[in-house]
């Protein structure tokens, strides 16, 4: 798993992980969004026990036995239309702290969730696209109605890759927490209120109250 926007004011900081989970997901196929959403869960579960890489405070990693997930519904993976925005100008993106993150609308994803259309943003970082681990790496914040109650209450993240056409795979069982939602001790982009869906997405990752209860 790939975690956006948090740890030592890093965006992608587990690169070793992320390469592997290509490699697996390529095996496993990519055509298969419940085991990718298998491999997800589990890659994210060996981050956080990993005391090296985990978010969490000592106190919760003393006790962290696996994070709380929704159960895998693959009719919350979606086939994406893909509208590319090339004129957009870079921007300061707020975050939990202090720091602005400088990001840019690389597009905006439109599809529809068991009849329902939405869209949101993506954007990409404009640091992180200078790299050549990163440049293919785009970013999707949102917000939905399980904040607050089921997950956690500033929204989740996806990481997608810039796809070679006009449509990308949004396999929303992937959604994850960012870090300041087990430390508020990282910087994490807040969601922008344009990527609020009005519905449930009632799959990825619980809030870590879930995990401890």
């Amino acid at each position: 798993m790939v975690s956006y926007g948090c740890k030592d004011g890093k965006k992608y900081h587990d690169q070793k992980t992320d390469t592997q989970e290509k490699t697996d997901t390529e095996a496993l196929g990519a055509d298969n969004p419940y085991d990718q959403a298998v491999l997800f869960q589990k890659k994210i579960n060996e981050e956080f026990s990993n005391p090296k890489s985990s978010p969490l405070k000592k106190k919760d990693l003393e006790s962290f036995n696996g994070l709380s997930f929704f159960p895998i519904d693959t009719t919350f993976s979606v086939v994406a239309k893909f509208q590319r925005t090339p004129n957009e100008q870079p921007f300061f993106m707020p975050t939990t702290t202090e720091r602005m993150s400088q990001e840019v609308l690389f597009g905006v994803v439109s599809f529809e969730i068991h009849g329902k259309a939405f869209k949101l943003n993506v954007y990409q970082n404009l640091q992180l696209r200078e790299t050549e681990e990163f440049k293919d790496y785009l970013f999707l914040p949102f917000s939905d109605l399980t904040n607050e109650e089921e997950t956690y209450g500033g929204g989740r993240y996806l990481d997608l890759t810039i796809p070679k056409g006009d449509f990308i795979v949004i396999n929303f069982n992937k959604a994850y927490n960012p870090y300041c939602a087990y430390d508020e001790k990282y910087s994490c982009p807040i969601v922008p209120k344009e990527n609020t869906l009005d519905y449930a997405i009632t799959v990825g990752v619980k809030d870590f109250k879930n995990s401890k209860s």
